[in-house]
């Protein structure tokens, strides 16, 4: 009886041990991604009312189209990050009666607080520059299409509007180091932007 009891024993032990390991899925990784080195070159095209410092591994394409129309004017710019997937859309207007400064704060505002429906917060300080141009940076938090946007004004003459967007579906969590690595670039572009006319 003894001996039935202890192969019992080591039936059961043998048994259970067999069991299937259970599969434990691994968190979700993202790729690695290489930044370039941070070196500036200038924009200053002839005819253009403006000019800055732009990273140097960005190109700088014209904007002919806006929704399929013509722009309002032949100064409106992209600033494409290739190797990012990332681009900045430029537009420029001139402050005018009919275009008034007052109008245009309250679109870019509208543009901005739009993202809310998906973003977690906006963060909007204002700041100013030696070269008489001041406005807001909206930093938007969460899954919003556009992670970076800001204007730029002279409050008389000049307002210059931008608007950072990826070439993928919206995603805060993969998208977050480029967004900040782009968005010291966007700073450095704003703060040196001079007004040529």
């Amino acid at each position: 009886m003894k001996n039935f009891f202890v192969l019992f024993l080591v039936c059961i032990v043998a048994f259970s041990s067999c069991r299937e390991e259970s599969y434990l899925p691994k968190p979700r990784g993202y790729y690695k991604i290489e930044f370039p080195k941070k070196e500036y070159t200038q924009f200053e095209k002839k005819g253009y009312p403006y000019q800055f410092e732009f990273p140097a591994y960005a190109t700088i394409e014209k904007d002919s189209l806006f929704f399929d129309k013509k722009t309002e004017n032949p100064w409106w710019i992209n600033i494409d990050f290739k190797s990012l997937g990332g681009k900045v859309f430029i537009s420029y207007k001139q402050i005018t009666g009919s275009a008034s400064l007052t109008k245009m704060l309250e679109d870019s505002y509208q543009l901005s607080y739009y993202h809310t429906k998906k973003a977690d917060y906006i963060d909007d300080p204002v700041f100013h520059t030696d070269n008489n141009v001041h406005g807001v940076y909206y930093n938007v938090g969460g899954n919003s299409a556009s992670a970076f946007q800001f204007y730029a004004t002279d409050s008389v003459k000049h307002f210059l509007r931008g608007a950072l967007y990826f070439d993928v579906s919206p995603n805060a969590d993969s998208l977050k180091p480029v967004s900040e690595f782009l968005k010291d670039d966007i700073q450095r572009m704003v703060e040196s932007i001079k007004w040529t006319r």
